[in-house]
């Protein structure tokens, strides 16, 4: 194996560190070896309380993956992931294959500039062609995409009311939202202040509160009556599913952001074992949940909100 494509691992580990996470905890390492990259898990960036199983955990790194999977497909190469029972969670060999195409170094860019849009979505709703190929980029990735119509809505209202109850009354998951939540997190993770609403906007379906009242952006006016809402989910529930979901995510946020679509995550619903179980009854049972989606269509009139803090290359990415 050559330094080149030693390089291009240590870059594509780089490259995924834009990736999504819950509370943008960020809870990946990479090992970069001369012949291979390795994805472990970090447990230091868990969320014990509300997140005990890794299942968000796993999802979160399921998306780094991906993340780096496409940065080597810019790069001209072929990789090949091998997905150990235990631990790392994945194991990329690449090979060069030939100049990128310019489609792929297109994905590429679209990954750096993806963000989690959290203001109302506007009113111009998601066609049905787009939302095709959401569901068909999830299905791609090895997840599945169900759209709910109007009456899972209103279930999933106040399935999401409740579960936010149920956390709101519970002292450790509130002590754990405020280690990761508000402030300006100079640290390089959590949520800062100017990516949280300084009011929760008025829709059918709460958005989260995080408790913090230093919110900054400016969530918009209306109801998001035109936003859908969608359960990302699968066959399984075990750690490779997981992984998987954060795959399928990764992939469909990707061809959001081409079609000018906004995603934000909903996992308050799979965090809370009662509500978890309902989205799946809410599936027919036929497949396990692995996040809520709110999809709407970005306004194009007003810039989104900054990109969350990232740590540093070094703090995540172990060269040996």
């Amino acid at each position: 194996m050559t330094t080149g494509t030693t390089d291009r691992l240590a870059a594509a580990a780089d490259a995924a560190r834009l990736a999504p996470s819950v509370h943008n905890t960020q809870p990946w390492r990479w090992v970069v070896r001369e012949d291979q990259l390795e994805l472990y898990a970090e447990p230091g960036r868990q969320l014990r309380e509300q997140d005990p199983d890794g299942r968000l955990l796993t999802l979160s790194c399921g998306a780094a993956l991906h993340h780096a999977l496409v940065a080597l497909t810019a790069e001209g190469f072929a990789a090949r992931v091998e997905r150990p029972a235990a631990t790392p969670l994945a194991v990329v060999h690449a090979e060069p294959h030939g100049p990128a195409d310019p489609a792929a170094m297109r994905r590429l860019q679209l990954l750096r500039v993806r963000h989690t849009d959290r203001r109302v979505a506007s009113e111009e709703p998601i066609s049905a062609e787009v939302l095709h190929e959401l569901t068909e980029a999830a299905r791609r990735a090895g997840a599945r995409l169900a759209v709910l119509n109007r009456d899972q809505v209103l279930q999933l209202a106040v399935m999401i009311e409740h579960s936010g109850e149920a956390q709101q009354h519970d002292e450790r998951m509130r002590a754990e939202t405020a280690e990761w939540v508000g402030g300006e997190r100079s640290e390089g993770t959590g949520l800062p202040d100017t990516v949280i609403p300084a009011e929760l906007p008025l829709t059918t379906v709460a958005e989260r509160d995080f408790g913090v009242s230093t919110g900054k952006l400016d969530a918009g006016t209306g109801h998001d009556t035109a936003a859908q809402y969608a359960i990302l989910h699968g066959d399984g529930d075990d750690p490779a599913d997981w992984l998987r979901a954060g795959e399928a995510l990764s992939e469909l946020w990707l061809a959001a952001t081409e079609h000018g679509a906004a995603v934000l995550p909903l996992s308050s619903p799979v965090e809370m074992g009662f509500t978890r179980q309902a989205l799946r009854r809410m599936l027919g049972e036929t497949g396990y949940p692995f996040l809520v989606l709110r999809l709407g269509t970005a306004d194009p009139d007003h810039a989104g909100p900054p990109h969350t803090p990232r740590l540093s290359a070094e703090q995540v990415i172990e060269i040996v």
